[in-house]
């Protein structure tokens, strides 16, 4: 048998061929395993044995801004941490801070520094603290910097390594075909020590793109992952990696060596002491998505994209069909991967994964309504001209105010059940934590900021807030304790592994209903959801309840006789039916 050694080396020396065919390929190997395994940094003598033991049923993590809590006196990052150990330390076990970085635009996304925490939030020593307790995610904005930042500065003034950073071309090359996220112009003209240059801004003009094809940008990136890992982070999400690799005349999107690259990251992290999952952000179509699980060997994790606006899709239209038809159509995820599940994140609700699955006139009637309800829609260009909706803006809480017959009376509980359906799907669930303080636009600071992705990143004052979630009154309390409660429940059900068995259920259009069967084949669950303002009536006969086992509601605690009475579902009513039940706690 070759040595597992011997055969990491070799995976590591095809994936650098791959991506560097003309390089020599036994140095840049010594040097990727410098800068990922310096000295004093233990790896594995093999990869880790493919499975679905990364994760379990008692997963999941919760999505925050480093200063979503703020109190104008205390570090914000301080009263993260008081706020995870105070409302959720028995609800989640992991954390995706978002980037927590020196920035200058996009709320952190365009990095000046990898290796400090911002200032204003706190220092690393409370980052490592908050990972003491929780499971931490953190961003490796690895597309692209901050056009204010050292790294560009250097690249103006011609200074080595970074005079070679930056991806440039010319007004004069045919990049009508490359695949946009924005409607700015794509090439920014500066002034440098060499004369005049044109830069590639994929998502912004403060956010110049870097240039792969110079390794010396992988291994820099490489550093910061070892960095971050060492200081605690376990989850490593590649923000917007479908887009860093680039040549005139493509598409400029899902490259060979993107998926070349993602690959030699996982590589190391699988060789890594430390448990890291690798997790892709990659806001496209179902089939462009998946492809970043690769052969098992790309991401650990991706976003579960489609999921958010079909979602927001059957809320609004009272009908699960097209989500149940995209479900249906989903894969399992491969041994040793897993999707992530969420509903709101800190960019809105993005349109791209839903293009070829929602009609233009079911998308028209939504954005029609996110409007309605306080929202905004951000566009994208389109090759060869044209623009097309990119992502609503809005937060979650608000974008289920009503229907698409309007307003009504039913904005938590619809709400919950969306929430609900995250939980139940196959995959590790993620929450927005404006999702889970039921938190509406903030109009306020979209005025003040001229952006619409402000809406959904507002700053919540912390003692305002724990008033509000001490209010039985308040929507935040009601949303809050209602999924602490529903996510301590499916914690509690082995059916509800991330890789447990899957069957979604052919039902009532109002019913979204899936089978999940634990690993071990000992617990069924019927998760049923109304996704509708109806009462509905089913027929038990419908989901063939086996006789002889002892069925229960979990999330009402109802038993269910297999051969009893119909199945009444009240206005959003969620029912998790299973033959064993376990308590949570």
């Amino acid at each position: 048998m070759k040595d597992l050694t011997t055969s990491f080396s070799q995976k590591l020396a095809d994936l650098l061929a791959q991506i560097y065919p003309d390089l020599q390929h036994d140095i840049l190997a010594s040097q990727v395993l410098e800068a990922f395994f310096p000295y004093g940094s233990a790896r594995r003598k093999r990869t880790r044995a493919p499975g679905n033991n990364m994760w379990s049923e008692h997963d999941a993590l919760l999505i925050t801004y480093g200063n979503s809590i703020v109190d104008g006196s205390h570090k914000p990052l301080d009263l993260l941490r008081d706020f995870l150990l105070r409302y959720m330390k028995d609800t989640v076990n992991g954390v995706h801070i978002l980037p927590f970085f020196p920035y200058t635009s996009d709320d952190g996304f365009s990095v000046t520094d990898y290796r400090a925490v911002n200032p204003t939030l706190g220092d690393w020593a409370d980052i490592n603290r908050i990972a003491d307790d929780f499971m931490l995610m953190s961003d490796l904005v690895l597309n692209h910097v901050s056009s204010q930042g050292t790294w560009f500065n250097a690249y103006l003034q011609g200074h080595d390594p970074y005079d070679k950073f930056f991806f440039e071309a010319s007004p004069d090359d045919d990049l009508s075909d490359v695949v946009r996220p924005r409607t700015h112009p794509l090439l920014r003209e500066v002034e440098t020590s060499r004369g005049t240059r044109h830069v590639w801004c994929t998502f912004s003009h403060d956010q110049v793109d870097l240039d792969f094809r110079n390794p010396e940008v992988l291994l820099e990136f490489l550093r910061i992952m070892r960095l971050h890992i060492d200081n605690g982070v376990r989850i490593i999400r590649l923000d917007a990696v479908a887009f860093i690799w680039k040549e005139i005349g493509t598409r400029s999107i899902h490259m060979p060596q993107t998926h070349a690259i993602v690959r030699l990251m996982r590589l190391l992290c699988d060789f890594a002491a430390e448990p890291i999952i690798l997790l892709t952000e990659t806001n496209v179509p179902k089939t462009e998505n998946l492809s970043y699980f690769g052969n098992r060997n790309e991401a650990h994790a991706i976003y579960n994209f489609p999921l958010p606006p079909l979602l927001l899709h059957a809320m609004m239209t009272g009908a699960a069909r097209e989500l149940n038809r995209w479900q249906i159509s989903m894969p399992p995820a491969q041994l040793g991967c897993a999707y992530l599940n969420f509903s709101a994140s800190h960019d809105g609700i993005g349109m791209r994964p839903v293009e070829d699955i929602l009609s233009e006139d079911e998308k028209f009637h939504m954005i029609q309504k996110v409007r309605e309800f306080g929202g905004q829609v951000s566009m994208r260009a389109l090759p060869g001209g044209g623009e097309a909706p990119y992502e609503l803006n809005i937060t979650f809480f608000d974008a289920m105010k009503g229907t698409l017959k309007g307003e009504d009376d039913w904005q938590v509980e619809r709400f919950l059940a969306s929430q609900t359906i995250v939980m139940a799907l196959e995959g590790i669930p993620a929450f927005y934590i404006h999702a889970m303080l039921a938190t509406p636009n903030d109009q306020a600071a979209m005025e003040k900021t001229g952006r619409a992705r402000s809406l959904n990143r507002h700053r919540w004052d912390y003692p305002t807030l724990r008033k509000l979630l001490d209010d039985p009154s308040s929507p935040q309390f009601r949303v809050m304790n209602a999924l602490k409660a529903r996510i301590a429940i499916r914690g509690a059900q082995p059916g509800f592994h991330p890789n447990a068995t899957q069957f979604t259920l052919q039902l009532d259009d109002r019913i979204f209903g899936l089978w999940r069967q634990s690993l071990d084949r000992d617990q069924s669950i019927f998760a049923l959801h109304n996704v509708s303002d109806e009462t509905v009536v089913m027929p038990l006969s419908t989901i063939n309840l086996i006789e002889g086992d002892s069925w229960v509601d979990v999330l009402s605690g109802q038993p269910i006789i297999a051969a009893g009475e119909d199945l009444v579902f009240e206005p959003y009513q969620c029912r998790w039916i299973t033959n064993r039940s376990y308590r949570h706690g």
